[in-house]
């Protein structure tokens, strides 16, 4: 399935797009080539989707001792739902969160609501890059791989079980840059870190979608 084009815009920075139908025999081995020089994969397809064609974690983590398995899905891999498709804001509805953020229409009546950001989006990518991470150093110190799975209704879990916060309303500078890009002039929100006593930058715009070649390139090595 193709990316959403503003989806795609908003979180290509810095990122290259390559496609490949894995259907294709030869584009599926292409895909093993890649793994064999991989250090983390990233997935995020519902549970069991890619078991036909031998690239589920468990064989993933045989087949490459090397990689690094982080995968993502909405539903967890448990219970009737853990093969379907799911996203944000359906999670956020299944899960309650909806309700608590339901508000009642001007003219009577009632109707769900959602949180302001894509928390759960958001979150799950936080906690996937954290694993990742841990996965990494343990990989260093004491050798082999590993696999993390996450997913959106988990997330959501753990956030409902917090505490709930004080609203306090806080008004942060959030600074702004210009770039052009294949898809015209983008207006952007930087990286949100410092290295070496500088804010961080994105090296390159989105790219076209799907117009990266199936190669890796440079040092920095990760499959999508």
């Amino acid at each position: 399935m193709p990316e959403l084009w503003d989806h795609h815009v908003d979180t290509g920075f810095a990122k290259r797009s390559a496609l490949a139908d894995l259907d294709d025999p030869a584009a599926l081995a292409r895909i093993r080539v890649l793994l064999a020089e991989a250090d983390v994969l990233f997935t995020g397809y519902r549970g069991a989707a890619l078991d036909r064609f031998g690239l589920n974690p468990a064989a993933l983590t045989q087949d490459y001792p090397q990689l690094v398995v982080v995968t993502l899905d909405a539903w967890g891999d448990r219970g009737p739902w853990s093969h379907e498709r799911g996203f944000d804001s359906i999670v956020q509805a299944a899960t309650g969160i909806g309700h608590l953020y339901g508000r009642p229409y001007e003219s009577g009546g009632w109707r769900p609501g959602v949180q302001p950001v894509q928390a759960l989006d958001h979150a799950t990518g936080y906690g996937m890059t954290a694993a990742a991470l841990a996965l990494l150093t343990r990989r260093h110190t004491a050798g082999g791989n590993g696999w993390a799975h996450l997913s959106l209704a988990r997330t959501a879990q753990e956030l409902l079980a917090l505490s709930a916060p004080s609203e306090i309303e806080i008004t942060l500078p959030v600074p702004v840059r210009d770039t052009p890009s294949p898809y015209g002039p983008l207006r952007y929100v930087p990286p949100p870190l410092d290295r070496d006593g500088g804010p961080l930058e994105y090296p390159t715009p989105p790219q076209q979608y799907g117009s990266s070649p199936l190669s890796w390139t440079g040092p920095e090595k990760v499959v999508w």
